[in-house]
């Protein structure tokens, strides 16, 4: 189980948040680059030529888009600033409960911002048809992979007895 310390011995408390500490970190940085070049490549959209021709649907799902890719970036990026600030200060416990809560919260806006670009491209190629198919599609392949699975497995799960661990 994952979740457990290696080499069979029981974990103190520092070293369990030590440990959730670093899983923690190392999740944020996996997708803050992927966030950070989206958000890069959506900040120079409205400084191409083909923006001025977008109606106002695309330039209010590219925004939504961009306010959502923002968010996620901010949410994502917090814990290591947090990190950063309170290191040294016994904050540790807190950092960890509070990071986990902004990672939640920025994947889901990561998960909004990018179902809302699947659903402008869809409506810039090919129409209102693609768009909503794209959003559906979009929707629900995120919410499913990202969110329902491990909802589902936290509650239903053979190991979800009494335990409850952060991080």
């Amino acid at each position: 189980m994952p979740d457990e310390p290696s080499g069979g011995g029981e974990e103190s408390e520092a070293e369990r948040l030590d440990r959730n500490l670093i899983e923690l970190l190392n999740e944020l940085r996996v997708s803050g680059t992927g966030i950070q070049v989206l958000l890069a490549f959506l900040l120079v959209v409205p400084f191409n030529s083909g923006y001025k021709r977008m109606g106002p649907f695309d330039k209010d799902v590219y925004f939504l888009s961009l306010i959502c890719i923002a968010g996620a970036a901010t949410c994502l990026i917090a814990p290591s600033i947090h990190h950063r600030l309170l290191f040294r200060y016994g904050q540790r416990p807190f950092i960890i409960e509070l990071a986990n809560r902004l990672a939640i919260v920025g994947m889901s806006l990561l998960a909004v911002g990018l179902t809302s670009i699947l659903v402008l491209i869809g409506n810039v190629v090919f129409g209102a048809g693609a768009a909503i198919a794209c959003g559906a599609l979009a929707s629900c392949i995120l919410g499913g992979a990202w969110f329902l699975i491990p909802l589902l497995r936290r509650r239903y799960g053979p190991e979800t007895a009494g335990r409850h661990e952060p991080g």
